[in-house]
């Protein structure tokens, strides 16, 4: 089974993002859910992103890595959107990942280092007409090309947070399917 270091999007750590954990946790695997907002969670992405902006987006990164510190080596990092600005540094820069499962967001590998990282599979996972993820899609599709064990599924919709049972974005259809992607994903690393 595998540990994973799961990291919350910028309308914090939702019930969602618990209940997804939770499925995971229930297949076996390990798995953390650091609270980078310290409690809070939004309503919607400007005053969860207003929020981010006053704390300090480095400082919330910085909680990201500290608590990866506190754990092995040998983890999956994984992230929510804004939270795959964290899974995706830590994934390239800190050895021993095992892999790294990037849902709604994709930066570019140059961002982080000259190359993914020999021997860390990935998975991404993104909704076709999502304003935000459209941004990443080209980032996603050269990791791809360049990574040696690497997966873009595209899901039909324009929903940005689309996993999360707990907000108004999430599609059951998508969320399920996006689940058995990431727990074969899980198995296999």
């Amino acid at each position: 089974m595998a540990e994973i270091l799961l990291y919350h999007h910028i309308q914090g750590l939702t019930d969602g993002v618990s209940a997804f954990a939770d499925d995971l946790r229930q297949s076996g695997h390990t798995v953390h859910t650091p609270d980078l907002f310290e409690g809070r969670t939004f309503g919607d992405h400007e005053e969860a992103f207003a929020f981010a902006r006053a704390t300090g987006f480095d400082t919330i990164r910085k909680r990201g890595a500290a608590a990866a510190d506190e754990l092995g080596p040998e983890l999956v990092y994984a992230g929510f959107s804004f939270g795959v600005t964290i899974a995706q540094r830590l994934a390239q820069t800190r050895p021993g990942a095992r892999g790294a499962l990037l849902m709604y967001s994709c930066i570019p590998v140059s961002e982080f280092g000259e190359a993914w990282p020999q021997g860390v599979p990935v998975q991404i996972h993104g909704k076709e007409g999502d304003e935000f993820f459209d941004e990443d899609l080209p980032a996603a599709r050269e990791l791809v090309g360049v990574a040696g064990d690497a997966e873009l599924f595209l899901y039909p919709g324009d929903q940005h947070l689309f996993a999360d049972s707990s907000l108004d974005d999430y599609d059951p259809e998508a969320a399920a399917l996006l689940t058995e992607r990431v727990k074969a994903f899980l198995a296999s690393v």
